[in-house]
């Protein structure tokens, strides 16, 4: 299932990166170890690109460095923006959360007014891509540090959903479950909803049947956590997801 992008000004980087052909994406984070060896079968796994972020711990030296392993492989390498200390030149593009429960406003416009203001004579706007976040595990740390309302029930995170697509016009809506694999009710019904932006799921995938109902539920899906404690399960996604994308062509 794929979501067609309407022209918006972040279209040169969506397609720059062709994010339009993601199905399967690793997400790493820059707080914690990852061997060579390790990194490299992530990268020659078949995914479709690297984010690289996470919700803390995030350093400048710590960013730079995985990205310049990462650098090695010829895969989109974009960088979630949580830290503005911690953005990194280099990125093929840069993912930009508003965070659309949170119930403080800095998350999601307030940081960003400010990062402008202090730096909008260097941004690197055309490699801007904004997303709205929906964060639905309330134990999250995600969840903690942004002081989002979590809790949400179907109807409402479908609503957020559609103010960040059909309001804001924002090119992506993550669905963000950490730590806990989602429902997956709720995820098809923000994808059903929204009718321009693509919908990329990320939380708690362990199995490949969880990848493979995460596949059926959302345009994009984000593999992270496993990839620190079974990396053959964590491998294992990347074919389980293609699959899914492969029956919904037919």
């Amino acid at each position: 299932m794929t979501a067609s992008i309407k022209p918006t000004a972040h279209r040169s980087a969506i397609d720059d990166i062709q994010l339009p052909t993601w199905r399967h994406v690793f997400k790493l984070d820059p707080d914690k170890e990852i061997s060579d060896e390790a990194l490299d079968k992530v990268c020659l796994s078949g995914t479709d690109a690297i984010i690289v972020g996470g919700s803390s711990g995030i350093t400048f030296d710590n960013t730079v460095d995985l990205m310049a392993r990462i650098r090695r492989y010829e895969l989109p390498a974009v960088q979630e923006v949580s830290d503005l200390d911690a953005v990194v030149p280099g990125f093929d593009a840069y993912l930009i959360p508003m965070v659309l429960n949170t119930t403080n406003p800095d998350w999601l416009v307030g940081q960003h007014q400010r990062a402008i203001e202090q730096y909008g004579y260097m941004m690197p706007w055309d490699l801007l891509i904004p997303e709205g976040y929906l964060i639905l595990n309330p134990d999250c740390t995600a969840a903690k540090v942004s002081e989002a309302n979590a809790a949400l029930s179907k109807k409402e995170a479908v609503a957020y959903a559609q103010v960040a697509d059909k309001l804001m016009q924002l090119p992506l809506v993550y669905v963000e479950y950490s730590g806990t694999f989602g429902d997956m009710d709720t995820v098809k019904a923000i994808q059903s909803a929204v009718s321009q932006a693509f919908v990329i799921y990320g939380g708690g995938i362990k199995t490949v049947e969880q990848a493979q109902q995460a596949a059926e539920s959302a345009d994009v899906v984000v593999v992270g956590n496993i990839i620190y404690e079974d990396m053959a399960a964590a491998l294992a996604t990347v074919n389980a997801v293609k699959k899914i994308a492969k029956e919904d062509k037919v």
